[in-house]
Formats: C-alpha cells, sequence, structure tokens
C-alpha cells in the first residue's frame, strides 16, 4: 500500500460503513466505533477506544463541516483499517467550526506504519472535502449505497 495512492477501497469494505448510528454524545460515537472496529480488527474494543479517546484529548479530529476523522495508530494491526458511520442526528464533537458533527471516518493504522497513516488520512480528508458527496452521502440510508458513493468519489478524482 505504501508506494501507492490510498483509496478509499483500500481502507474501507461495505461492511465498515454504518448507515445510521444513534449517538447521544462523542464518547458514545467513538464507543460505538471503537466496538465496530473491534468486530473487524479481532483488537479488544477497550483499547481501541482508549487510543481514540488519548487522541481526542491531544486535539478534535473535528475537522467542520459536519466531519471527523477520529484515528489512531495500534499495535498489532497487520493494515490500515477504516470504519465510516452516518449519524443519525449531529453530535457536537467540539469541532473546529463548533458546528456538530453527523459524518465520521474512524482510521485505525498498525504502530509501525510509518507513512500509510498520513496517506490514508489525506485520502480520507479529500474524499471528505467533496461537498457533492458528503450531500449524498447524507441523504442515504443503506451501507451499500453510502459504499458505492465513497468509491465513486474516487472514480471521479482518478479521472
Amino acid at each position: 500500500m505504501s508506494a501507492n495512492l490510498i483509496t478509499a477501497a483500500d481502507l474501507i469494505t461495505s461492511d465498515c460503513v454504518i448507515a445510521n448510528l444513534r449517538a447521544g454524545n462523542k464518547r458514545q460515537v467513538l464507543q460505538e466505533l471503537a466496538r465496530k472496529a473491534a468486530s473487524l480488527t479481532g483488537h479488544d474494543e477497550e483499547s481501541i477506544y482508549e487510543v481514540l479517546n488519548e487522541r481526542e484529548r491531544l486535539g478534535t479530529t473535528g475537522i467542520g463541516h459536519g466531519i471527523a476523522i477520529p484515528h489512531g495508530k495500534l499495535s498489532g494491526l497487520n493494515r490500515v483499517y477504516g470504519v465510516f458511520a452516518k449519524l443519525e442526528r449531529p453530535v457536537d464533537f467540539d469541532a473546529i467550526d463548533d458546528q456538530p458533527v453527523d459524518l465520521i471516518f474512524l482510521l485505525l493504522a498498525p504502530a509501525n506504519c510509518g507513512s500509510d497513516h498520513l496517506k490514508a488520512l489525506a485520502t480520507v480528508s479529500r474524499m471528505l472535502r467533496d461537498r457533492l458527496l458528503c450531500e449524498k452521502v447524507r441523504g442515504s440510508t443503506s451501507c451499500d449505497a453510502i459504499y458505492a458513493l465513497m468509491n465513486q468519489g474516487r472514480d471521479r478524482n482518478a479521472a
């Protein structure tokens, strides 16, 4: 993965998408994402939550426009994992623009992954800066539809 561009398809599959996540606050969002990531990675849910929470203590991962990209590094992972969630209702995420967040892309990377972590963050950030894509995702109700939109966006950007 390190020599090539990282795409959404490298980070998530349709089973890594949560279409209508119910959570009342940032802590609950991170806990639900940690639960989903634990099922995908085989790692302990609490360890994943702690990694995410520790990163949030350094500064918010709410990048504005209703989007957050919580991320962290975890020993024992063999690749970068992603989980995408569209929240049922926006929650306060301490975002840089003080707006609530409803689109969240979680990234977990191996502790020793080098630049792949940064490449993945750049890919996700670039993808979620596409306002039309975010609008379509916000209007979608199924995991498969959201996954397809994210991969269409990649194809459109590659053209």
